[in-house]
This record gives structure tokens, sequence and C-alpha cells, in this order.
């Protein structure tokens, strides 16, 4: 018998806010249930199992993210989006690790769950979006978007990590870093022949 209330986003909101606590890797299904206070065998009426809830985890982070970026960015452009969506990546990752973390750990999920979440896709439209403001196509916006990612995540993951000893402050590395970035888009390097 279902438990009077307890339904896969409960599941899910329950395992996000653990995953924020106590990292995303420790999250078990015992750990979940203690949190709603059910036994574990009552969870498997809403989630198959961890990599399922994990999935789920991911699903939700990746539409709470695109949310926060979409309401910094709307009707920015330029370097004015670009710092918008920086800073609403990190500011996210910052408030949320175990979450954010599970939208860059590549786990295994339903493709009708996937297809019906759309967050990802979202994102994908509003990174692609910005980047064609600098007037960037393919194979480039393919290119900056993974430029942008490796660095957002890059500079998040370091930070969170305690990666930036250095007495420079890394808000102030951080805005140069977008600096960087926005000078690089503007004056994106053209394709040699051959390169596709």
């Amino acid at each position: 018998m279902v438990r009077a209330g307890l339904t896969q986003e409960r599941v899910t909101g329950a395992a996000a806010e653990l995953a924020d606590e106590i990292g995303l890797e420790r999250v078990t299904m015992a750990q979940v249930a203690r949190r709603l206070g059910v036994k574990d065998a009552s969870l498997y009426s809403h989630v198959r199992n961890l990599e399922d809830l994990r999935g789920r985890i991911a699903l939700l982070a990746a539409d709470e993210k695109t949310i926060r970026i979409a309401e910094a960015t709307a009707g920015l452009s330029g370097r004015d989006a670009l710092v918008a969506f920086a800073g609403a990546w990190r500011e996210y990752a910052h408030l949320h690790p175990g979450r954010y973390q599970a939208t860059q750990t590549p786990v295994p999920i339903d493709p009708d769950l996937a297809a019906s979440a759309p967050g990802p896709r979202r994102a994908v439209e509003l990174t692609y979006g910005m980047l064609r403001g600098y007037g960037l196509d393919e194979p480039d916006l393919t290119d900056a978007v993974r430029l942008l990612r490796s660095t957002f995540h890059g500079f998040v993951a370091l930070e969170a990590a305690g990666g930036f000893a250095h007495a420079r402050s890394p808000q102030d590395s951080w805005v140069r870093a977008l600096d960087a970035l926005h000078t690089l888009l503007e004056n994106w390097p053209p394709r040699e022949d051959g390169d596709s």
C-alpha cells in the first residue's frame, strides 16, 4: 500500500535536499525513507531504484537551474546576458551543490522521463540563444557552448573544493574570466580551411 501523501515529487525533493546537505554520492534510499518518515520499501512505489532517483534529481535540478538562468537573462544580450547567465549558474551551484552535481554527473535517465522534462532542452535553447547574439553559428556555437560549460563548471567545482588558495578574491577572478570570455566571443577565431 502506498503511503498517503507520498509522491514521486516528494521523494525526489527529499532526495535533492539530502544531496545538497551531504553530497549526491552519499544519498541512499534508506536515508530518503528516514527523511520522509517511511519504510524503504514505500519508496519503490514511486521510484525504481537509486539510479532512477538520481536521474530525477538531475532533471529537477536542470529545471530549477534553467528557470534561474532564464529569469536572470530575460531581456539582456551581449556581455550583460553572459554575466547574468554565468552568475545564475554559479549561484545555483553554490546554493544547491548536490543538485548541481547531479546535473554534471552522467546518469542513465528513462528516455520518456527525460523527454517530458523541459529543463535540459530549455537550457540548450537559452545557451544557444545567448551565443547567437555574438553572431556565432554552427559548428562554432557548439564549440562556444562547450567552452562556457567547461569554464563555468571548472570554476565552481574548484571553488567548492577550496581550490583557490591565492589571496586574490575568487570573485575578482570570476569577473575577469567573464570579461575574457566576452572578448573572446566577440572576436571568435575563424575556422581553418577544412575545419568542420
